[in-house]
């Protein structure tokens, strides 16, 4: 919890919250989504997930497009400025990441390589 912290503060946009953030990683690894698939993914309310998603748009961050089999709803997509300002964010993270493990030794980084996969996979359950 204390890392996750930690590098929640190594992003670009400081004026994004951890949710708006979530939203654009979830765009960026699953691709464009409805607000209710978005809502399902993010554990959010609907209500909720459009008024985030609205704030993205306002930003220039998200774009909204005609759903192509229901006209009764909208496809989010990211922009390229929201995919620049992740790549940003992660290149930030990483170099921060990196320093730390500086500090480890290698007996260390050996124990962080076996357990990457399986925090990889937690992350995505």
């Amino acid at each position: 919890m204390r890392l996750s912290r930690r590098l929640r503060h190594q992003r670009v946009d400081e004026t994004l919250s951890p949710t708006e953030m979530s939203v654009l990683g979830t765009l960026a690894r699953c691709g464009s989504a409805t607000p209710g698939e978005l809502a399902r993914k993010e554990h959010v309310q609907p209500p909720s997930m459009t008024r985030i998603v609205a704030m993205l748009e306002s930003k220039g961050l998200v774009r909204r497009e005609p759903h192509p089999d229901d006209r009764r709803q909208v496809v989010v997509t990211r922009t390229e400025q929201a995919a620049a300002m992740l790549e940003e964010s992660r290149t930030k993270r990483n170099a921060w990441l990196a320093s730390l493990a500086e500090g480890l030794t290698p007996e260390e980084l050996a124990v962080m390589r076996q357990a990457a996969p399986v925090l990889e996979k937690l992350a995505h359950l």
